[in-house]
């Protein structure tokens, strides 16, 4: 889609570690039928971060993790993906995994092929990619599965095999939109503690993208709280707790509790378009 020329995206610049990994500045999208998604959204993500977003519906949550996939283009502002030092060059398709809301897997290929997609789409050979394939998928807890077809396993096992999808590629940031918002509460949680200890072991920033306040607070050591169309950014909130969180109950203790009261309030707030005073 052709962007205005007020839309850019600028080349890395090598930076400090310090410094954000993906930035937007003043971002805004606006679609051909005129419909305003996001007006002015900035933000900065950072190495490592574990960032959620979460507003209503329509709220441009979806949208702003296409502009930073690449998948779409912004109408105004500017989107920059920094060069960590030492790092080789800019995002490029492996730096990014992206996992929706549905599994979108192939029912003709086994769990393997599945896995192996993007390599085989950079010219990796499937031998080649047997050792990185195999070890993602023991990352996932799907070791046993690799010979199987999609239509043999569970909608939590189909989306661990979207997450090795994913992953299997190493890539710097890992987003997600909704991606189980579909599982029962149970197998949601699971898959919370799993993507966790994934996410702490390998050292990746994820956006996550809920419309689950419990679920963000949980999962994020930052939760970015969007207001409704025109979407952007009306409260960021720090969880500051120690992971693991699961081993600590920290579900089920009083801070979770003050901390998901806090989020609450601001997502009710979006809904007058200003901020919460905390």
């Amino acid at each position: 889609m052709p962007t205005s020329a007020a839309a850019h995206t600028t080349a890395p610049a090598a930076v400090p570690p310090s410094a954000p990994l993906v930035a937007l500045d003043r971002v805004s999208k606006r679609f051909a039928n005129g419909t305003l998604a996001l007006q002015d959204m900035s933000l900065s993500i950072g190495a490592h971060d574990f960032v959620s977003f979460l507003g209503p519906s329509g709220c441009g949550k979806s949208t702003a993790l296409r502009l930073i996939a690449g998948l779409s283009s912004p109408t105004a502002g500017t989107l920059t993906w920094h060069q960590q030092r030492g790092a080789q060059a800019p995002k490029t398709e492996r730096d990014l995994g992206f996992v929706f809301q549905e599994p979108t897997l192939m029912p003709w290929s086994t769990v393997f092929d599945n896995v192996w997609l993007p390599l085989r789409l950079a010219g990796v050979a499937r031998d080649a990619a047997d050792a990185a394939v195999r070890e993602t998928l023991t990352m996932v807890g799907l070791s046993k599965f690799a010979g199987v077809y999609p239509r043999e396993l569970s909608g939590g096992m189909k989306m661990r095999v979207s997450i090795a999808r994913a992953l299997v590629t190493h890539p710097r940031l890992l987003l997600m939109d909704e991606p189980f918002a579909a599982l029962d509460e149970m197998t949601r949680g699971k898959l919370n503690n799993d993507l966790l200890a994934i996410w702490r072991e390998h050292r990746f920033t994820v956006v996550f993208v809920t419309h689950s306040v419990y679920e963000s607070v949980y999962l994020s050591d930052r939760i970015v709280v969007m207001a409704p169309r025109p979407g952007r950014v009306i409260d960021e909130i720090a969880i500051d707790e120690p992971y693991p969180r699961h081993s600590s109950d920290f579900h089920v203790s009083s801070r979770y509790n003050e901390y998901v009261k806090r989020v609450q309030r601001a997502l009710h707030g979006t809904m007058d378009g200003v901020a919460v005073d905390h």
